[in-house]
């Protein structure tokens, strides 16, 4: 099993394509110029939006919430609040600065990053696994699949449950990889039937980032889209960053341990804040860090076998209401992390919520916060309120 694992890294490390002349360009712009021109609120404007927002959200601020909550309006912020520990034993409390594992909302970034290169022609939507990984033995999978979650693969947090790895090791990407080649666990569904949500699937694509990039994940991630977006407080956890990372706690305050399933990326384990995130979601108006043609793909529902709101797109969640409004999000749970982020785009409105300290109720409160801009329909059945 290690033999393969040595052999999968050394052929990750050398079949990358060099930097193209999109990746140059974008180091070679500035933060500003990722930024849609939108109209700029007047004072009277945000004044409005920030006390709005400020009655809503009183009560869960009062109550006990840990974590960063930003709202903004045609990218400008109208309400801001940071509250709680980064790490109560040292006595660190959260800040604008501080950055939270924001679990699931990491796969529009692994997504984002598959779009570029789609848009360097270094790989197309429609390639299939054993391009990258030869001798794949789920045959019928494209890289799509990966993304819109219809690949029906096995899913590394559930089939490894059983005994099939020794928990006082990490797992990484490459190991996820590895389990999947020699224990071969069945399939949830044949490729493209249905949609099921899997981790593995955005483990994979992460490995095929490295690939075809030439370059670890978090080092892609930190050139393409961190560093060129002013993300400066965001990056891609690795178990050797334990020093600069937040802690989560349980409901009741305790800490929430890390284990062996916290090494793999892709699917989870960016840490980011609230104004990285604002950055994030500007630049996907902007069109210039990646198509407007592939974004618009990005967010095209997918899976369509049952009528229904809620659909997915490459790397996005999708709420289709019956009166046309449109959400495009991802929610992120992850230990004691809970994450919401949502893009309302009739209203280029953004709703982000962060938190360090488990609360199931952050995404309700995230969903209940679109009204505020909108007939949204707090009350729709069925909303995913995890990741």
């Amino acid at each position: 099993m290690r033999l393969y694992i040595f052999l999968m890294a050394a052929a990750l490390a050398g079949v990358g394509c060099g930097e193209g002349s999109a990746n140059k360009s974008r180091k070679q712009k500035t933060p500003q110029e990722y930024a849609p021109k939108l109209p700029k609120l007047t004072a009277l404007e945000q004044k409005r939006y920030h006390d709005a927002f400020a009655a809503y959200l009183q009560p869960l601020v009062r109550s006990g919430f840990n974590g960063g909550i930003l709202i903004a309006k045609n990218g400008t912020v109208v309400y801001e609040h940071y509250t709680g520990w980064a790490n109560h034993q040292k006595g660190d409390s959260i800040n604008a600065e501080t950055p939270m594992q924001i679990a699931s909302t990491t796969k529009t970034f692994t997504g984002g990053a598959i779009l570029q290169l789609v848009q360097e022609n270094k790989l197309q939507l429609s390639d299939s696994l054993g391009k990258f990984f030869p001798g794949f033995p789920y045959p019928g999978i494209t890289v799509k699949m990966l993304l819109n979650h219809r690949s029906g693969l096995p899913n590394y947090l559930y089939y490894l449950e059983g005994g099939l790895w020794d928990k006082k090791n990490f797992l990484t990407n490459a190991d996820v990889l590895n389990t999947l080649m020699t224990l071969k666990p069945g399939r949830s569904s044949n490729p493209d039937t249905r949609f099921q949500y899997c981790n593995t699937n955005y483990v994979l694509l992460a490995l095929i980032v490295e690939k075809l990039s030439g370059m670890p994940f978090p080092q892609y991630l930190k050139e393409n889209i961190f560093e060129p977006l002013g993300m400066t407080h965001s990056f891609v956890y690795q178990p050797n960053d334990t020093a600069v990372h937040t802690i989560s706690y349980n409901a009741g305050g305790g800490i929430w341990g890390m284990d062996y399933t916290d090494g793999p990326y892709g699917d989870k384990n960016i840490y980011s804040t609230p104004r990285d995130l604002l950055k994030w979601d500007q630049a996907l108006y902007a069109n210039k860090l990646i198509s407007k043609a592939l974004l618009d793909s990005a967010f095209t529902s997918y899976s369509n076998e049952r009528p229904g709101q809620h659909n997915y797109g490459l790397g996005f969640r999708l709420l289709n209401l019956e009166n046309g409004k449109k959400v495009i999000y991802h929610n992120g749970r992850w230990h004691g992390f809970n994450a919401a982020f949502s893009r309302l785009p009739d209203e280029k409105a953004t709703v982000i919520i962060l938190g360090n300290r488990y609360r199931s109720s952050i995404y309700t409160v995230a969903r209940k916060a679109y009204n505020l801009f909108g007939d949204y329909d707090p009350g729709a059945k069925g909303f995913e309120v995890t990741e």
